[in-house]
Parts: C-alpha cells; structure tokens; sequence
C-alpha cells in the first residue's frame, strides 16, 4: 500500500494532544497538496492536526466528558516519548500544554484526510523514518514489518490503544495491527485488564463510563451523546439504530450496522464483537 512521504515537526505546546491526535506542520507548504478528501488546512502557526491510523485512545475531552484518565493520560505519554517529544508541562487542569521540548522532526505516511480534513496517518520519529529510508515528497510502499516503525504500532503494542479500522485501510495493515491487539490482550498489558467493551459494562450514569470502567471510545461517544448531561441508558440502542454506524464484522466481511453489535440487558452494554473484527466505514 503505497503512502505519500511528508516530512515535517510535530507540536504540542498550546495544544489539548491526546494519545491518537497530534499536531504537524510540513516541512513544505504544498506538501498537503497531494492528499486526497477534504484540503488540510495549517492554522495560523503552520499546523495541521492528524489523526493517526487505525488507532483509537481513550477520550480526554469529548463533549465535555473524559474516559478514565489514568490510561488516557499513559497513552498521550506513550505518543509524546514515541515522538521524542520530552520536558512536557500541562496547565492545573491538565487541559493545555504550556511547555515542551516539542517542534520535533519527523515523518508521517498518509494518502487522505478525514470527514474533517485530518490527515489519517502513519507518524514515524525521524530516526525511525530515516530507517524505513523515507524521502520527503516521496512514496512509500508500507508493509506489515514497516508498521513496528510507527507510533501507531507502539500504542496498540503497550495496550493502550484499542484498534479502530475504517474501510481506507488495507487488509494486510489491518491483519497486523489485529495480531498486535490480541497480543497486547492476551498479555493483559495497558488497560486490556481493565476493559469492559466485551465483557459488558453497567451504565449507571455518566460516571460509571467517565470516571470507572474503560471500553472502546467509539462506544464511549455514542453514549455520551444519547446520554448528553444525564438521563439513563434505557432507549440506547434504539437511538443507535436512528443514527447508524454502517461496519463491516470480519472475517465474514458482514455488513450491518453498530447497534446490531450491541447488546443492552437492563443498564448493562456490551459489544459483541472484539474491536478488531470490526470495520467501519468513512
């Protein structure tokens, strides 16, 4: 699967980064030019936020509403130290970080950009990349081996990121971070002990999802948004069946919709499915 080569530094100072979103600014102004979807636009200081590939970390800020910060806060950790980015301060509320040894030079693979013209992207350290042999304004076919390069890899490897694939991504990436997943579960690393997206989790209310039980951030945000500020969980469900995710259950390559994946007994929720058996469309 062939990717465009971007060079450039990644930033987090002034910025609310979490474990799977990070801010870039290209080493070209053009360099942008190549992905397809929506245009990436810089914001006034030159960067763009991606969004990396096939990886979802827990939410700090969606809607107002945070998952369990103690994983939460390993993986933007996880990322920052991936990156070589070190020295990092955040602000009392631990929102905003206001000094960095950031603007780090790296790499990131990417063919397109998402709903929000976020580059969806592969992000390589500089040496890392440089040992993949990546050229800036390049091409690069990427295979499975090259994966263990990236900071994608590194997070699902260390358990704290659950796989979230989307139809862009191909079978044979997609088989891999697969294996690393089950991996990283089977060895009871990051916080797969803690998971409850298979085992089923019993919302309570909204603390019961934001401060306790740790379970795939796409079902987290579905609930935060039927939920909103309060309420239960009677009813979620059938909003899900209002408001459909179309995804594709491997290794069948079944199409069907979120809430047929989900099973509510009472206040209890679970997913069907493993996370990794899962495609979602765009």
């Amino acid at each position: 699967m062939s990717f465009h080569v971007i060079a450039g530094t990644f930033h987090i100072q002034g910025y609310s980064p979490d474990g799977d979103s990070i801010r870039f600014a290209a080493d070209r102004d053009e360099a942008w030019d190549v992905l397809s979807g929506r245009p990436a636009t810089p914001n006034a200081r030159g960067h763009v936020q991606l969004r990396l590939e096939a990886i979802d970390t827990l939410e700090t800020h969606y809607r107002g509403h945070h998952q369990p910060l103690k994983y939460a806060g390993k993986a933007a950790q996880e990322l920052f130290a991936a990156l070589g980015i070190h020295n990092v301060a955040w602000d009392a509320d631990h929102h905003e970080v206001t000094s960095a040894d950031d603007a780090v030079p790296g790499f990131i693979l990417a063919r397109t950009t998402g709903a929000y013209g976020r580059p969806v992207s592969f992000a390589l350290a500089a040496e890392a990349g440089e040992r993949l042999g990546l050229a800036d304004g390049g091409e690069h076919f990427v295979t499975p081996d090259d994966l263990s390069a990236t900071v994608n890899a590194a997070l699902l490897n260390q358990g704290l990121a659950y796989p979230t694939f989307y139809t862009g991504l191909f079978h044979d990436l997609r088989a891999r971070f697969a294996e690393q997943t089950r991996a990283a579960r089977n060895a009871e690393r990051g916080l797969w002990p803690a998971d409850r997206t298979h085992a089923g989790v019993s919302v309570d209310g909204l603390d019961s999802i934001t401060d306790d039980a740790v379970i795939l951030p796409k079902l987290f945000r579905r609930l935060i948004e039927y939920l909103g500020s309060g309420g239960t969980v009677d009813g979620f469900t059938d909003y899900l069946a209002c408001n459909p995710d179309r995804v594709m259950v491997l290794p069948q390559a079944h199409f069907t919709h979120l809430d047929n994946l989900v099973d509510q007994d009472g206040h209890t929720v679970r997913l069907t499915e493993q996370p990794e058996n899962l495609v979602f469309a765009e």
